[in-house]
């Protein structure tokens, strides 16, 4: 590879680079704005949250196809080709993440848009806001292919999970005491699922960051250990 030629293909790798994280930043935009609009009934909020959507799944088809170049071009190897692999990786969590937050959005609506005032009657905003703490985290070790913030990410998302159950449990006893409250716990049931599933992307993008700078899958650890141990 000639130096032109290996300017040419470093530019291209910093391309997908840049466009993961044009894309992580629109998306933790869409997930704020989202948990603000649920929060304040901020109607065109959500409605902006809801048509911003297309923009999300317009990157990510942008990002495939300049990947799909690169391999079929350069056809990469060792750091490139992991390179490569974790921004395909990441970028279709993050158009995942995008879908959650028009799923908020759209219960969301629904739960401001009747004729009585709401107010939600469980705390959202606290597992929302370390969801997208872990978020960030995960763009920032992919900026700086530092994977130190794994262990951190990972607590996090137990907390989260945690903090479903726990949400689950309470609409649950809502919805059994009152029936009226049905409806509006079923759209807060669907919220605190999608801020759950939030959580588990975010961690998957860590997952990536680490298989990138260490070239080591840590997907199913726990799986492995508990095969493994069957197997001794």
């Amino acid at each position: 590879m000639n130096e032109h030629t290996h300017r040419q293909f470093d530019s291209e790798l910093e391309a997908i680079r840049s466009g993961v994280l044009k894309m992580g930043g629109l998306v933790e935009t869409q997930v704020a704005n989202a948990m603000e609009g649920l929060k304040s009934g901020n109607l065109a909020l959500l409605d902006q949250v809801i048509e911003s959507d297309h923009r999300i799944n317009l990157l990510e088809m942008q990002i495939d196809e300049d990947c799909n170049h690169i391999i079929a071009k350069r056809q990469p190897t060792a750091v490139d080709l992991r390179l490569v692999m974790t921004v395909v990786k990441s970028a279709s969590d993050l158009e995942r993440i995008g879908d959650e937050a028009k799923k908020i959005a759209k219960a969301a609506r629904r739960l401001h848009g009747g004729d009585k005032p709401f107010s939600p009657r469980v705390e959202l905003g606290h597992s929302a806001g370390i969801a997208l703490d872990m978020l960030r985290n995960a763009l920032n070790g992919f900026a700086r292919a530092d994977a130190s913030g794994f262990a951190s990410i990972k607590s996090q998302d137990a907390e989260v999970d945690a903090n479903f159950k726990g949400t689950m449990r309470q609409l649950i006893t809502f919805m059994m005491e009152d029936p009226r409250t049905i409806t509006n716990s079923l759209d807060l049931l669907f919220i605190a699922k999608s801020i759950e599933r939030i959580g588990d992307h975010a961690k998957n993008i860590a997952e990536f960051v680490v298989f990138l700078v260490q070239g080591s899958d840590v997907r199913y650890e726990k799986s492995l250990a508990k095969e493994s141990g069957k197997e001794a």
